[in-house]
């Protein structure tokens, strides 16, 4: 044999390694699949006030990966676009219509920007105006929609700073808005210093402080001068007529809020020091009001750093939070404070105390509820109806109490657990008032309040409306979804109780809106069309089965276009995401609709239908701990037992195969999948997109899991698919964002994940996703991550079906 000379030996060396690793770029999936993800979203909506307009958002397709290389710093759990002054990941709308809801009329908004990308859409509390976002290359601009006459115009020249969130709102006079805008005197970008100033320290001091694993925190000084410069703002009042001042100094702020009267303004702004552990909202909080001309009301409260967080859900920081107006007073203030030092594993019999203040906020605050649950919001109706709501995790419950503010008294109207989706009595349905704020819609009785709901039960979601008498405590029912449509109510016409805004859908109908009056039936309102015609005759049923505890299941069965049951079996996929439950009837209730629109999201698994692939989606897979016992104590058992049942239904309908069945999930559907790759050999493969494999990396909780590591390590243990790679033998799929964002999904647990398969010599493909984050959103990642999903599955469901080479 003649031997290889040097030089070829140095090439052959160099060119193995790249053989091994494939070129970088973005693939697409079939041209099938392709056409679903470029298809054009159906509108948005936005209900105007009193329901007499519609503003119809016409959305964008995929964004380009551009978009997302934009500049972005990572700052105290905010991402920034430093070139735009607000949140660098974000979605717009690219054009507007109004329409007449007592017409039907639609007319095309005149005079938007050349390239619109437009967002923070607020109507004045008259709805003659809608207040919108710009943004450009450079900057975020406040834009105006004149109802009237359909026409916008730019309104102020100021650039918004939206780094807080939406930048502006209305005034109750809806003369003018409120905003943020970039501090005019701030200066020059902060420039990070060739050489280091000094080490970064952190020190305990003997305080407990479980953190949770937190992304995009501050690291060091330069950072905190970042996040100093990019959120400073000032407060301005900018008039419709493009009059616009200043109202005090410039400072760190996250909220600003107008009285209902227009007199007052409430400011809460963040200081140093920051913290390198915790998020920005956990930053100390200066809480104040003023008035119009800046000068000081009252100094509410300054608030510490909340780092040394009790362990457990329900954890809160000591000390006054959740500030803000009561929607139906000019000028008076609610907040809550903790008086179980914020802790849910003291024991205490009230939870929190909820207070109200009227200017000029002097004297001792009124208490308006002792709760024995943690505070969990309040709806204002007049000054003798307000309802605060109460909740507690650790027994899934919740109430809702109807209290009178002048009196002081309270009834209790709801206690049921949050788990029972069939006892849930509904939503209140709430109103505008004359000054622009959410408050209760009263009845034209005036003793009663409207309920909408989704109406769960064993036959499926059946949406209603109810009248509430809040005297007898006595439902109504005014109107009930009928089959085989879904429709679901969204508010009154014109403010008129007997006519209804409604958004209907069928199996085959795209959800459009309609009204809904006595007089006159039915009256379709909007024409959406199919965004995936293709699909149209894509089979789906929800199919309800049983594990062998007793614990009723369910799940959606989609087979390909054109397709029956009789046509089977098919390659298919399971797509499910666990649940926790504390109780197991709860956990077998009914979700979901048979009547609803087979509605296909790109970065979901329906897609594949068009490459053949049937799927099971949704499967549920409840993790049921009742009594003293937690649900994680039998995690993997009850997750084999589920998907077991799970695979016994679909072979015994005959439209798929025990070995053509692939498992796929998304974060904690992912966690899922690897814990029954390497628990169990139901399935032939696998595919787990942006997950979270060892749970030693998330110590002090995670997902509905309280107790840390240290109270519960044979529990980590168990659930942590890293700890069992070696017993992976299935081939699987890996996706992640390199920019994931969420906490306790770094990037570095499917790196980690893989190494470990790889080393014990599973069959694994990993792929990591630029500037992509914890939900993938560019057009070139979307269809790469369809290609990669449809790519595997063709090859280990059909092109390997034959055979079983997974090692099993």
């Amino acid at each position: 044999m003649k031997k290889l000379s040097f030089p070829l030996l140095a090439i052959l060396a160099l060119v193995a390694p790249l053989r091994a690793q494939e070129p970088s770029v973005y693939l697409e999936p079939s041209r099938a699949i392709t056409a679903i993800a470029d298809a054009a979203p159906t509108p948005g909506v936005s209900i105007g006030p009193r329901g007499r307009s519609l503003l119809l958002l016409e959305r964008p397709g995929l964004p380009p990966i551009a978009d997302l290389a934009q500049p972005e710093l990572r700052l105290a759990g905010m991402r920034i676009n430093p070139r735009v002054n607000g949140p660098s990941r974000r979605s717009y709308s690219v054009g507007l219509r109004l329409q007449e809801i007592a017409s039907g009329d639609v007319v095309a908004v005149a005079g938007l920007p050349e390239t619109p990308r437009l967002g923070s859409f607020r109507w004045s509390p008259d709805a003659r105006f809608v207040a919108f976002t710009h943004t450009t290359d450079s900057a975020i601009e406040l834009w105006l929609l004149e109802v009237e006459n359909a026409s916008a115009k730019r309104l102020t020249a100021t650039a918004m700073n939206a780094v807080a969130g939406a930048p502006c709102s209305w005034m109750s006079n809806s003369r003018g808005l409120l905003c943020l805008a970039i501090d005019s005197g701030r200066g020059q970008v902060p420039i990070r210093a060739s050489v280091p100033g000094g080490p970064v320290i952190q020190e305990s001091t003997g305080e407990r402080a479980a953190a949770r694993t937190f992304q995009d925190l501050l690291t060091d000084s330069h950072d905190q001068d970042l996040f100093e410069y990019y959120l400073a703002s000032e407060v301005r009042l900018v008039g419709v007529e493009s009059r616009e001042r200043t109202i005090g100094l410039p400072a760190l702020y996250v909220d600003a809020e107008l009285s209902p009267d227009g007199r007052l303004l409430l400011l809460q702004s963040l200081h140093r020091p920051f913290s390198y552990l915790v998020p920005y909202y956990r930053f100390p909080r200066r809480v104040r009001v003023v008035d119009l001309e800046g000068l000081l009301v009252a100094e509410l409260a300054d608030l510490p750093l909340f780092d040394a967080v009790p362990i457990g859900r329900g954890a809160v920081a000591t000390g006054p939070r959740s500030y803000a107006w009561r929607a139906d007073q000019a000028a008076t203030l609610s907040w809550v404070e903790a008086r179980d030092g914020g802790d849910p594993r003291r024991e205490a019999e009230v939870r929190d105390e909820v207070f109200t203040q009227a200017a000029p906020f002097e004297g001792e605050a009124r208490s308006l509820a002792s709760l024995g649950y943690r505070y969990s919001g309040v709806l204002w109706g007049d000054e003798g109806r307000a309802l605060v709501f109460e909740s507690w995790w650790r027994t899934r419950r919740i109430r809702t109490w109807l209290v009178d503010p002048a009196e002081g008294e309270s009834r209790l109207l709801v206690d049921r657990s949050t788990e029972d989706r069939y006892s849930d009595p509904g939503f209140p349905v709430l109103e505008h008032n004359a000054a622009g704020r959410s408050v209760l819609a009263f009845s034209d009785d005036d003793g009663s309040i409207f309920l909408s709901g989704a109406g769960a039960s064993p036959e499926g979601d059946r949406p209603f409306l109810d009248r509430f008498d809040l005297r007898t405590l006595e439902a109504e029912r005014l109107w009930r979804s009928e089959a085989p449509f879904y429709e679901s109510f969204l508010d009154f016409v014109g403010g008129d109780e007997r006519a209804l805004l409604t958004r209907r859908e069928s199996p085959t109908e795209v959800p459009n809106l309609y009204v809904r009056a006595s007089a006159s039936g039915l009256r379709a309102l909007t024409s959406f069309e199919h965004p995936y015609p293709q699909l149209a005759d894509v089979y789906k049923e929800v199919v309800r089965y049983r594990r062998d505890d007793g614990t009723d299941l369910q799940a959606t069965l989609y087979l390909p276009p054109g397709k029956s049951p009789e046509d089977g079996p098919f390659p298919m996929l399971m797509w499910a995401y666990p649940r926790e439950f504390k109780d197991a009837r709860a956990a077998g209730q009914m979700r979901g609709s048979p009547f609803r629109f087979k509605s296909v999201s790109v970065r979901g698994p329906l897609p594949l239908l068009a490459a053949g692939f049937a799927i099971f989606d949704g499967p549920t897979m409840p993790i049921v701990g009742e009594g003293d016992s937690e649900p994680n104590d039998r995690y993997v058992e009850q997750l084999i037992s589920s998907a077991r049942a799970a695979i016994d239904e679909v072979v015994r309908r005959g439209v798929a195969r025990r070995d053509a069945i692939a498992l796929g999930g998304h974060s904690y559907g992912a966690f899922m999948t690897a814990n029954l790759l390497a628990h169990s050999d139901l399935f032939r493969t696998g595919i787990a997109r942006s997950g979270a494999y060892n749970r030693t990396l998330t110590p002090f909780g995670f997902q509905a899991e309280e107790r840390t590591f240290w109270e519960a390590p044979e529990v980590y243990f168990a659930m942590s698919p890293f700890m069992h790679a070696d017993k992976v033998n299935e081939p699987v799929l890996m996706l992640h964002g390199v920019a994931d964002n969420n906490s306790g999904t770094f990037p570095l647990q499917s790196e980690r994940f893989y190494n470990a398969l790889k080393g014990h010599g599973a069959r694994a493909r990993l792929v990591m996703l630029p500037h992509e984050s914890h939900g993938y959103a560019s057009r070139e990642s979307v269809l790469h991550t369809l290609y990669e999903m449809e790519a595997w599955l063709q090859r280990w469901l059909v092109d390997d079906a034959a055979g079983s080479t997974s090692g099993r």
